[in-house]
């Protein structure tokens, strides 16, 4: 069976002379910076939500040690999580053809016999294994949450989260045992091109009996980067906002805004989906409820627009790579409503309560220092008109460098203290 050219399990089957140590340490060394760079966002990306203040921002329960790094989000520069997660998603989508052209490259190596010569090899075919496994699972999640198609069961936080702990883990062990080779590989190919060294031994992965070449190794290398090249034209003006989202082909958040006027911004999420009817948002019925040791105030929105008015010039930036360009917004600063509440001095953590009545975010926890931040407003309208249903009326919240689900939408209640 093991010799048998039909079969997977035989080197004969794999015919491509394309595959190669060389071919396979290029694209690996490229994957080993580019997973880093991925690895460090998500972690920031993760941080930017501050699971640790308070169970409502906690998408990871029970994570334990694995929350070891976890620091306070700052509030500024005001477009530092658009760029941290439009890093983090951009470069996800371009690296698909590296990682699909990786995984060719090695996949004789998934069916070879003896599935383990010794312990050293048992540990690198176990790492191979969870290492694909684990890629796979980390980009196909990711994609579909890009893409706003929530088919996986439960959550997608927890599950990315805790996949990209297991994926990484097997990819350290997988890089420290193979990146030492394939420096190795790629020097030795170079050293060849110059008349100096003969060509490394590619027989590990190189086709026994190989069929007839129809490009070159260097061919295909220009074909995956081509690709990705491709992916990033379409894919990263998401990220950038303004006239860049027009090339956005292949993100839900591309082409042109929706509609025009003040409000012809972008959205994740409609005021139906949410729920909210005019009934809620009515003048007469709607009240905002603002809570802490002064006890409890409630504010028409009349009453809001009597208090000093402030403006910001800020994004929203979400979780799927993709953000608005600067809105000019203007309301009243999250720190006067503290000051309403009894908070004289500096003011502390928010909790804020939306009038939607279902799905996640409908509270979020801010921390003090988002909240003291003169930019931090429960915004009242923008670009110049109050805001449309879809974009929060009768009031949101919008805070720098925070994600856009924290930015929460029809805000109906804001309940200040230690968190």
């Amino acid at each position: 069976m093991r010799d048998d050219p039909r079969l997977p399990t035989s080197p004969r089957f794999w015919r491509s002379p394309l595959r190669g140590t060389w071919f396979t340490a290029v694209l690996g060394l490229v994957l080993l910076g580019g997973i880093s760079v991925l690895f460090v966002t998500g972690l920031v990306s993760y941080a930017a939500y501050n699971p640790d203040l308070s169970p409502v921002n906690d998408t990871t329960p029970d994570k334990g040690v694995l929350g070891f790094y976890l620091f306070d989000w700052p509030a500024g520069p005001s477009w530092l999580y658009r760029l941290s997660q439009g890093v983090h998603v951009t470069l996800g989508v371009v690296l698909v053809p590296v990682l699909l052209a990786k995984l060719w490259s090695v996949v004789p190596k998934l069916f070879t016999l003896p599935p383990a010569r010794s312990v050293a090899h048992a540990l690198e075919r176990l790492s191979l294994l969870l290492l694909v496994g684990g890629a796979l699972f980390q980009f196909v999640t990711g994609l579909l949450n890009i893409q706003l198609e929530y088919v996986f069961p439960g959550s997608f936080y927890p599950l990315h989260f805790y996949g990209a702990w297991v994926f990484i883990a097997a990819f350290v062990v997988h890089a420290a045992l193979r990146t030492p080779m394939a420096l190795r590989a790629v020097r030795a190919r170079r050293r060849d091109e110059a008349g100096l060294a003969a060509p490394s031994d590619e027989a590990e992965l190189t086709a026994p009996d190989p069929a007839a070449p129809t490009v070159s190794r260097r061919g295909a290398l220009w074909l995956v980067g081509g690709g990705s090249l491709l992916l990033f034209v379409t894919t990263v003006g998401q990220s950038l906002g303004g006239p860049w989202r027009r090339t956005a082909l292949l993100a839900p958040h591309g082409g042109s805004d929706p509609g025009g006027g003040p409000n012809g911004f972008q959205i994740n999420k409609t005021a139906r989906y949410a729920g909210i009817t005019d009934a809620d948002t009515h003048p007469d019925a709607w009240r905002l409820v603002v809570t802490g040791p002064a006890g409890t105030v409630r504010l028409s929105r009349a009453d809001l627009l009597r208090l000093p008015q402030h403006s910001s010039s800020l994004p929203i930036a979400c979780v799927e790579g993709w953000s608005t360009a600067d809105q000019w917004w203007r309301g009243v600063r999250l720190r006067d409503l503290a000051g309403l509440a009894g908070y004289d001095g500096a003011p502390p953590d928010v909790l804020v309560e939306s009038l939607q009545r279902h799905g996640a975010f409908r509270r979020a926890a801010l921390r003090a220092n988002q909240v003291s931040d003169p930019r931090s407003l429960l915004a009242l309208s923008v670009n110049g008109e109050e805001l449309s249903l879809d974009h929060g009326y009768p009031a949101r919240i919008i805070v720098p460098a925070a994600p856009g689900v924290h930015n929460t939408k029809w805000v109906g209640r804001l309940t200040f203290g230690d968190l």
